[in-house]
């Protein structure tokens, strides 16, 4: 394979697995493979819209908006003093999502999902402000995470489904490293990061 196939696999890859789709993917997980399954279809899609509109739709036009006003590339909005305000936004839109899903009366445990990656956020801008860390396998890692903490509640086993996002966030990672985007160290603590604080914030709060 030709080294720019490579490189755009990386990239299509990198954009498949954006850190945005963590809450999303672990509430529609729980929506297949535990007894939410059992909820009517139409409140399923009810909370996985809400959720996909303030974690997913509205943080990546935000930041897009943002990156084409200042007419930066997706690698120049990576520069360290560049990052801070796309967590910002990303941050603040969970922050909104917790709060229409606890107006809606939506049950905790679907929200700790959303807190959980909210977490990892806010623990992966305060590390990016000295040290550059993967948020794209952070997420991974928070996935993983949260199928482990679920698993624990709802007494399912989901190791097939753990060692499937183990692989892919091998993939992201080595996807982020092609890209040189970052290094082995900032994503591996990217996925270590990312899996204890989901399954802390699942299990506790």
């Amino acid at each position: 394979m030709r080294e720019k196939h490579i490189i755009l696999a990386a990239r299509v890859i990198s954009a498949l697995f954006t850190p945005f789709y963590l809450p999303l993917v672990s509430l529609l997980a729980l929506f297949l493979f535990s007894y939410l399954s059992l909820l009517p279809l139409v409140y399923k899609l009810y909370v996985l819209a809400i959720v996909y509109l303030f974690t997913v739709l509205m943080p990546t036009l935000l930041i897009y908006l943002y990156r084409r006003f200042h007419g930066w590339s997706l690698i120049e909005l990576g520069n360290r003093e560049r990052r801070m305000v796309p967590y910002v936004i990303s941050i603040l839109n969970y922050i909104a999502c917790l709060y229409v899903m606890d107006s809606n009366h939506i049950p905790h445990f679907m929200g700790s999902i959303v807190i959980a990656a909210l977490f990892i956020q806010i623990v992966c801008a305060m590390i990016n402000a000295w040290w550059k860390i993967s948020t794209h396998t952070a997420a991974t890692g928070g996935m993983v995470g949260a199928l482990f903490a679920f698993g624990e509640i709802f007494g399912f086993n989901p190791v097939w489904w753990i060692s499937l996002g183990i692989g892919i966030a091998g993939i992201v990672g080595t996807s982020r490293m092609i890209l040189r985007q970052h290094s082995l160290s900032q994503v591996v603590m990217g996925f270590i990061v990312g899996f204890f604080l989901s399954a802390l914030a699942i299990l506790f709060t």
